[in-house]
């Protein structure tokens, strides 16, 4: 730190780490008493509470994309809602379905049933 042929001028010796980067945090009135609090049981400053918690904390990462399975599981959804809506405005025209859309019915009630299955046996 100091050579033989510097003069000692006193104060305070300088730090071999300087902070000189300042954070601002926004919290409640709450959230600030507490941590004030929990930095004074473990005897720091809240600026060392809050560097010591966020280098010894671990985040975990949380997963932004679903599984396939479940995109899979919406997209047909999404198609069975459509072509019951469909028949379901015809329906409400009061008019009467034709043979085909009979059919076209309880196919979609046959692949609601399947779909709910599939989605019954994914969760377990």
């Amino acid at each position: 730190m100091n050579t033989p042929n510097e003069k000692n001028k006193g104060g305070r010796p300088r730090k071999e780490v300087k902070r000189s980067y300042r954070l601002r945090v926004a919290c409640s009135a709450l959230e600030l008493q507490i941590i004030e609090e929990k930095a004074k049981q473990v005897q720091l400053t809240v600026s060392e509470f809050l560097r010591e918690a966020a280098f010894n904390s671990h985040i975990d990462t949380r997963q932004k994309t679903l599984p396939k399975e479940v995109l899979d599981f919406a997209a047909q959804l999404s198609h069975l809602a459509a072509n019951i809506n469909s028949l379901a405005y015809k329906n409400n025209a009061a008019q009467a379905f034709n043979a085909f859309e009979r059919t076209e019915l309880r196919q979609l009630a046959a692949q609601v049933k399947e779909l709910t299955l599939n989605i019954k046996n994914y969760l377990r």
